[in-house]
């Protein structure tokens, strides 16, 4: 059967004929070339963090101190990197996380749809913000059969939300993820310094445009007023929740319901009582907050009060190794960002899907020669503090 690390087979084989790939395989190098091709208002907003960026940073750097151990003399010549989540067998354990600017990540503007189709290309699941250039209808349907995920950002009209959600049920998503750390943006220098906030312009505000609920609270339709419609989304983007939202929010769909920016055991606790589907451990890269605690070095908490509850984890995964220490720590699934969108703006939807398929050659390769036939011995082996 094949194996996500015979896609280096490819990439040598490739290199017999003098062709290399168009993308680099290795994040600095993948890194370097986007910030070049980006636009600097993108690539600021993209590789920006919080204050001083020191968490942001922080988050990639404490991957160093986790290791692992190999064991040697196991059968690996067959490796199962799948997991189930929410009774969907996905063919691995990656997945995109959700990016408010990935719309802006292409020179055509539909970064979103690349996304949508990378995931198509490659089963990996993703994560579409509530932010996006393109309709969430739109993406549903271009990432074809592989499952997506719509990410909340919960107004403040609670019609509006209720909405919001009934679209994404209705377009075929397999889940509501609500990100609770972003009711009010962070303190970001990078962007701060060039005065530039992409929704202030107009970005990125589609699935607000575009809903029925939306467009009815204004005078005249946001094509012929863009100006009041960008006031209008200013009123009501960033619902403060509380606890007592839970019951609200699982009412507005049957869908999972997934808890993005749980850091705390203790939150992670009253969340799986309040409800909750699933805990996502996440600072969002340290874009939201600036001064804490590397989000991989917080999984292993969350993911003992959580539970039998599925943790999902995104937060600093730069590499497969990342991505196999966080599963190793106990996540179900792991999130990618800024790597996939680097490979958005270098080349589109096969950028994209060549990065994750770097991500999982990568992962699956470092199973195979440490001795972890499947996830399962990943998680039995652990990783230890170094």
């Amino acid at each position: 059967m094949p194996h996500y690390g015979d896609y280096q087979n490819a990439i040598y084989g490739a290199g017999l004929a003098g062709i290399v790939p168009k993308v680099p395989v290795d994040f600095a190098t993948l890194a370097a070339r986007a910030t070049a091709a980006m636009p600097a208002s993108v690539r600021d907003y993209v590789q920006g963090g919080c204050g001083d960026e020191r968490t942001q940073d922080r988050n990639a750097a404490a991957f160093d101190h986790w290791g692992m151990t190999p064991r040697m003399m196991v059968d690996c010549t067959a490796r199962d990197l799948s997991v189930e989540l929410f009774g969907l067998r996905l063919p691995s354990p990656v997945f995109m996380a959700p990016i408010g600017v990935t719309g802006l990540c292409t020179p055509d503007g539909h970064g979103d749809l690349a996304a949508a189709r990378a995931a198509a290309g490659t089963g990996v699941p993703l994560v579409a913000s509530t932010l996006s250039n393109d309709p969430l209808e739109t993406v549903a349907q271009a990432m074809g059969d592989t499952p997506g995920f719509f990410q909340l950002y919960t107004p403040k009209d609670r019609d509006l939300a209720a909405s919001l959600v009934a679209r994404a049920e209705a377009a075929g998503f397999k889940g509501i993820v609500v990100t609770l750390d972003t009711w009010v943006t962070g303190w970001r220098p990078r962007d701060l310094n060039t005065g530039n906030f992409p929704q202030l312009r107009g970005h990125v505000l589609t699935n607000y445009f575009s809903d029925p609920v939306f467009r009815a609270a204004l005078a005249r339709p946001p094509e012929d007023d863009p100006a009041a419609a960008i006031r209008q989304w200013m009123g009501t983007f960033g619902k403060v929740l509380t606890w007592d939202d839970m019951p609200w929010l699982r009412s507005l769909t049957k869908l999972p319901l997934i808890l993005k920016g749980i850091c705390h055991p203790d939150d992670a606790r009253r969340a799986v009582d309040a409800g909750a589907d699933a805990i996502y451990c996440s600072n969002h890269g340290g874009r939201q907050a600036n001064g804490g605690i590397a989000a991989i070095d917080m999984l292993p908490g969350v993911v003992a009060a959580a539970g039998a509850t599925p943790v999902l984890f995104d937060s600093g995964i730069r590499s497969g190794t990342d991505v196999v220490k966080a599963l190793a720590l106990g996540a179900t699934a792991v999130g990618i960002g800024r790597p996939y969108s680097y490979g958005l703006a270098l080349d589109g939807a096969a950028g994209c899907a060549h990065v994750l398929r770097c991500l999982l050659a990568e992962a699956d390769l470092l199973m195979a020669v440490n001795g972890y036939p499947t996830l399962a011995a990943v998680r039995e082996a652990g990783a230890v503090r170094m």
